[in-house]
This record gives structure tokens, sequence and C-alpha cells, in this order.
């Protein structure tokens, strides 16, 4: 009897030895590697960077690039009148799928819209900034409400150049220095100006040349201008560089008493306001415009809706308030 019931406690352990195995312990359950989220790519497209407005626009797009966390691609034309190689930088980018997004600040208010639409029609977002392109014909293209950043560069012409003609009160030549006439920001500052000098009836324009935005056309413009006009008193530049320019020409030829202004407060007219070779600039906050366009861009990406327009303050800088 014994040895029978030792047999059948011991058969059990015999069949669970000989059966399948159990079942490993249940681990820890690790989650699979997520892929990387991609970072948005945004290019900041503009004229040049041999003018300090474009240097200090790149610096509030870098702010937002950090800010927002996304990778900024920035791409310039060698000069502000280089548009074609500007329509061949935006092109490229569109073609080979570069960028998720394109804020452009354009040479005129036309070469650019034919690349605007390769961008719509390839589902890239737009951001139009400082200069405005042509609202005709975005409209005939089908881009009506393309997202617009600038300043009024009306008001700021007109605040620019009534520095020059207040308290004016004996008979005095004043004379436009124009940016590039194909661009709306360029016209808009010289109708500012037209309107100042207007308002006050000792003031007579006798000459409004372009000098394409350059230092070097500004000097030979302003150069040629008194040539023709030895007896201009007042001098509107639509930019600094070109203010600068004139700047230069009058100290060579010694004619310290014709009043200059111009547009765009870069630091070095500051510096020539300060000395009392510049009566007065404008602050159109370009950084801020590089900033604000940049932020447009990543809020379209999300799908968010934008303002078709929005206009920063112009700043009057005369002496005295600059930093």
């Amino acid at each position: 009897m014994k040895v029978f019931k030792l047999t059948l406690l011991i058969l059990p352990l015999v069949l669970a030895a000989c059966g399948d195995p159990p079942p490993p312990a249940k681990q820890s359950e690790v989650p699979p590697a997520q892929a990387p989220v991609k970072m948005q790519r945004i290019a900041l497209v503009m004229k040049t960077l041999t003018n300090p407005f474009f240097v200090e626009m790149e610096k509030g797009a870098r702010k937002a690039e950090s800010e927002l966390g996304i990778e900024l691609i920035v791409k310039t034309a060698a000069q502000e009148t280089s548009f074609e190689q500007q329509v061949s930088i935006v092109d490229d980018l569109i073609q080979n799928r570069q960028v998720d997004a394109l804020v452009i600040a354009p040479a005129d208010a036309y070469h650019l819209i034919p690349s605007v639409k390769k961008a719509k029609e390839a589902g890239i977002p737009v951001v139009n900034i400082d200069a405005r392109l042509d609202r005709k014909v975005l409209a005939e293209s089908g881009l009506q409400g393309l997202p617009f950043i600038s300043v009024d560069n009306a008001q700021g012409g007109y605040l620019s150049a009534k520095t020059l003609v207040d308290g004016v009160k004996k008979p005095i030549h004043a004379a436009i220095l124009e940016g590039i006439r194909e661009a709306e920001n360029a016209e808009a500052r010289k109708q500012g100006a037209l309107r100042a000098f207007a308002e006050n009836s000792s003031v007579k324009v006798v000459a409004s040349e372009t000098a394409n935005w350059k230092i070097d056309e500004g000097y030979n413009v302003t150069k040629a201008m008194f040539v023709k006009h030895p007896t201009i008193g007042l001098v509107f530049a639509a930019n600094d560089m070109m203010a600068l320019g004139a700047i230069k020409y009058l100290d060579e030829t010694g004619k310290k008493h014709v009043k200059v202004a111009g547009f765009d407060a870069l630091a070095e007219a500051r510096s020539a306001i300060d000395k009392g070779a510049m009566l007065a600039s404008i602050d159109q906050q370009a950084a801020e415009q590089g900033y604000q366009g940049i932020l447009y861009a990543m809020r379209l990406l999300k799908g968010e809706t934008v303002p078709a327009e929005t206009l920063l303050n112009v700043k009057l800088v005369r002496a005295g308030s600059t930093p």
C-alpha cells in the first residue's frame, strides 16, 4: 500500500515534467521608438544683405526661429535690383521642395508673382513683407488675400519730409531721391514726401530721380541734380543708403547748408543725425517685420488664418531720439 501511494504521488510530477514548459514571466512592455518630429523649414528671401536694413530683418527672423523651433533658410540676391536672381532663388526653393513656407521681401512689385503662384500650386504658404506685390496682378493670378506685413510707407515719407519743411518761410528748392520705381513702397514714400512739400508754399520740388536704393547711385544722382539745380536746399531720400550717398557728395562739395532726411533709421543714419549731417529718418521696424513674417508663415502651416494686411507703426527718428 505504501508503494502504491508513493507511485500515485510521483506520477503527476513526471507527467508535468514531460509536458509544455510554462510561459515565461511577463515582462514590462517597452513602447516602440517614435519617429522624430519633422522640423518645419521656412525660407526668408530678401533683396540683399548689402543694405543694413535687411541685416536687421534677418535678426528678427532668427529670433522667431529660436522661439518657434523651426529651421530658417535665408536667401538673398546680389543687389536690390537683381530681380531675375531673386526669382531664380524662389523657383529653386519651390521646385526642389526645400522649404515648407516662404517669407518674401520682393525687389519689385511684379517679378515674383508667377513664383508665388507656383508656390501656391505646390501647397507652400507665402507671406509678403516689406515691399508689397502688386495687388491687381495678384488678384488676376488668383492670389488675392496674400498676407502682407509692412508699414505705412506714405505716412513715413510724409513725416520724414515734413521735418525738412517745418519752419521754412523763404522760397527754397527741394529734390527727391526715389527708390526702385517698380516698387510700391518707393512710390508710396515719394508721394508722402510730395504731400509734405506741397503743404508749404515756399517749397518747390525741382528734381525727382531714382537712385535705386543704393549709396553710390545716391551720390551720383545727387551730384547730377546739383549740376542742373545748384539752388537745391532740401533733399528727401526714400532710404538711408541713398541719403548717405547724398550726404557724402554734399560734404565733399561744402554744401553743408542743405538739409537731408531719409528712411530706415540705419545705425549709420542715426550717427549722421546725431552729428547734424542728417535731419531725420524713419524707423520701419525691420527686425519686427522679419519676426512677424516667420510667425505668420508658421501659423499658416498650422492651418490658422492670418490677417491679409498688417501695418506696423513707423517711428520718426531725430536728434535726441537716437539710442
